[in-house]
């Protein structure tokens, strides 16, 4: 199954003025980096966003429509600050902006 392709171009417009911006496959979807480090990955299916955020956020982000914590596989947790969000929660530009900015956010913050 092929990754959401117009969540892609939604997410491209948004990070577009974004320095060292690249898009690489991995996670079985389309990755977006900002200064090598991922900020979101388009996934398949309905959860449709993976999403990389403090992990001491963590909580408080769980908290929104279409939010889980992700996990690999069979019920393998990725660890704190990793959060895959349901495509029906990201039909507004207004929640797909409040995800990228989280991720920006950690990923300005983060050191690797």
């Amino acid at each position: 199954m092929a990754y959401d392709e117009l969540l892609a171009a939604r997410i491209r417009d948004i990070l577009s003025g974004q320095e060292s911006l690249r898009e690489q496959k991995m996670f079985g979807g389309l990755a977006f980096l900002v200064r090598d480090k991922m900020v979101v990955c388009v996934g398949t299916g309905n959860r449709a966003l993976l999403v990389r955020v403090d992990g001491v956020r963590e909580p408080e982000y769980l908290q929104r429509d279409g939010a889980h914590h992700a996990v690999m596989g069979r019920d393998r947790s990725m660890g704190k600050g990793w959060i895959t969000v349901d495509a029906d929660a990201l039909t507004s530009e207004k929640a797909l902006e409040f995800w990228i900015a989280a991720a920006l956010e950690h990923n300005t913050n983060a050191t690797g």
